[in-house]
Parts: C-alpha cells; sequence; structure tokens
C-alpha cells in the first residue's frame, strides 16, 4: 500500500466495516454479492474513497475502505447502507421479503 498525497497532507487512512443482514438471514447469493461489490464500488469513488477488498457470505460483507480526510466515514457508511439496500430491493425482488419470516 502506498501513501496518498494532498498539497499539504500525507496520509493512509483505511476503515473495516462488516455489513450483517437483518437478523442474520442468510440471504446473498454470488450474483448479488457481485452487484453488492460493483455498487460499493462505485459508491466509494463517489466520495474520494477506494474499495480495497471485499468479501462476504450469505449473510454478512465485509469491506476495506481506504478514504480521503475531507471524507466524513459516517457519511460514506450512510451511503454505502442506504444505496445499496434499496438498489439491491430495486434489482433482486426476492431481497424484499420481510425478514423475520425466512
Amino acid at each position: 500500500m502506498e501513501l496518498r498525497k494532498g498539497r499539504h497532507v500525507v496520509y493512509m487512512l483505511h476503515a473495516h466495516l462488516i455489513f450483517i443482514t437483518k437478523y442474520r438471514g442468510k440471504v446473498f447469493t454470488n450474483e448479488h454479492l457481485n452487484k453488492l461489490k460493483e455498487m460499493m464500488d462505485d459508491i466509494c469513488r463517489n466520495h474520494q474513497a477506494t474499495l480495497t477488498e471485499f468479501n462476504g457470505e450469505s449473510d454478512h460483507v465485509h469491506l476495506l475502505i481506504n478514504y480521503h480526510p475531507a471524507t466524513s466515514l459516517s457519511k460514506l457508511t450512510n451511503a454505502l447502507k442506504g444505496i445499496t439496500s434499496r438498489e439491491m430491493k430495486r434489482h433482486f425482488p426476492e431481497l424484499n421479503q420481510v425478514a423475520w419470516r425466512k
């Protein structure tokens, strides 16, 4: 990993985020995980961040994100959770079930 540089700063900020499905429901397939990775990569680029690593299982995903100091980690996290939730339900209607009935 290399240091990132700005005009007056040298930085290397990483965040390890874990997103878990509601009630740990085992709902993700490989197709879902591939779409999630693609969407999260786009969202990170829009927020001056880089999705360094992505890994997931049927009930959770792990993200390693390298982000800019001007980027608010809470806003990035809210964007990742909100946009992916909405778009995944739009692309895959089977995810739009009531979680506790599984």
